[in-house]
């Protein structure tokens, strides 16, 4: 069940990639699962789900600029694959295994990375604009996430 949880984290990761790992840290932080023992302790830190909170929110406003590249990029590909892969690996640190919650991150975040492109791009035309199709997305990645730690 948390390799699942893992997998479905690094999704939300590939739609946005610093809601993933606030959503885990503040879990983390609130004490939804234990991390403390683990060498993935410090997603349990009183600053560490302040930051990537502030990030994920700096993500949300960016994500809406016209200029803001394709999520498909090498660089911003990378860094969901990241950020996927450290979100899965706290949620599998937690009971399974840190290497299998890795990876199953990463390959989540790579599926929701294109899933993602895919799905919103075909929202954009539906709408005949991107900024729904992006809010739509917006609230997918915010309630998925939450449901994911949730059932940690």
């Amino acid at each position: 069940m948390l390799l699942l949880l893992a997998f479905l984290i690094g999704i939300i990761a590939g739609l946005r990639a610093m809601t993933a790992p606030a959503a885990v840290a503040w879990a983390a932080a609130l004490g939804w699962f234990d991390v403390s023992q683990t060498p993935l302790a410090f997603m349990g830190y009183r600053w560490a789900p302040w930051i990537l909170t502030l990030l994920a929110v700096v993500e949300l406003i960016t994500d809406q600029l016209p200029s803001t590249p394709s999520r498909k990029v090498p660089m911003q590909f990378a860094a969901r694959l990241i950020m996927g892969g450290l979100a899965g690996a706290t949620i599998g640190v937690t009971g399974v295994s840190l290497v299998g919650g890795l990876i199953a991150g990463v390959v989540g975040a790579a599926i929701g990375t294109f899933g993602g492109a895919a799905a919103r791009g075909k929202l954009a035309a539906a709408f005949g604009k991107d900024t729904p199709a992006a809010l739509i997305e917006d609230a997918v990645a915010i309630i998925g996430a939450l449901i994911i730690v949730g059932a940690v």
